[in-house]
């Protein structure tokens, strides 16, 4: 028998219906389904086999979670690690797969529905709109986990661009004042999504003047997300269904109808 794979599973933000096809398949075919707890409901790990065995990953290591993936897939077997929301974004992936690398198994990542964009959706609202702000920067407040210097939440504010404001639901003060700083006016749309994709989860609108008293008057302590929206509410219209507008797939026609 030759070497089983790992394989780096999002789940997305908790609704069990918000994990990719592959992801659940491969779930269900896994011998090994080692899951994030204290983020992952149990729910999307319903479908593994009754015989594979199912760990939560929250009170153990490093070392100890690659001793299990280690283990099983030495043995032929296939590992489903699966990680909450989009693996790529603030997951351990890197360190997990350096250890992997070293002892010579195989991984691979399925990706996930952030809950950035989980929040987008609930909120139905766009990140990006015509005619205005063309880009979406994901970031977090620095704390116990640092963040370099030129990244900090005023220099990023600065250029007026969508933010996701991650892991920062303890200190919704400092990530207003920060914001604000920085230059967006307190007036900027906000849409704090709560525990999203989750029983009981929400999404909040609000202006970034009052962004921290709105999450803590609605109890956002964990699982949080602060959209930054400075063109919600845009009447800018995409140039693709623009019938002036020529593409690979459609000769533009003049305003009176005539190609």
């Amino acid at each position: 028998m030759g070497v089983g794979t790992v394989w780096f599973i999002g789940a997305g933000p908790g609704d069990p219906e918000l994990i990719t096809v592959k992801g659940r398949r491969l779930i269900a075919e896994a011998d090994l389904v080692l899951y994030a707890g204290s983020l992952v409901p149990r729910e999307v790990l319903a479908c593994a086999r009754g015989e594979a065995r199912v760990v939560d990953s929250a009170p153990l290591s490093l070392a100890e979670t690659h001793a299990l993936l280690r283990d099983c897939a030495l043995a032929g077997g296939l590992c489903a690690r699966v990680h909450t929301g989009e693996p790529a974004l603030y997951g351990a992936v890197q360190e997990q797969a350096a250890l992997l690398d070293a002892e010579g198994v195989p991984w691979a990542v399925v990706p996930g529905v952030s809950s950035v964009f989980a929040t987008a959706a609930a909120a139905r609202v766009s990140c990006t709109v015509p005619g205005g702000t063309q880009s979406l920067v994901v970031t977090r407040l620095s704390g116990r986990t640092p963040v370099p210097e030129s990244e900090n939440l005023a220099a990023l504010a600065a250029h007026g661009a969508a933010l996701a404001v991650l892991l920062s639901a303890s200190e919704p003060e400092r990530v207003q004042a920060e914001l604000l700083a920085g230059g967006y006016p307190p007036e900027t749309p906000v849409v704090i999504g709560h525990r999203v994709g989750w029983p009981g989860g929400e999404t909040l609108r609000t202006v970034l003047g009052d962004l921290a008293a709105t999450a803590r008057a609605a109890g956002c302590t964990r699982q949080t997300v602060f959209l930054v929206l400075p063109g919600a509410g845009s009447s800018g219209r995409s140039k693709l269904y623009d019938p002036g507008f020529s593409h690979g797939w459609r000769a533009g026609r003049d305003p009176a109808g005539d190609a």
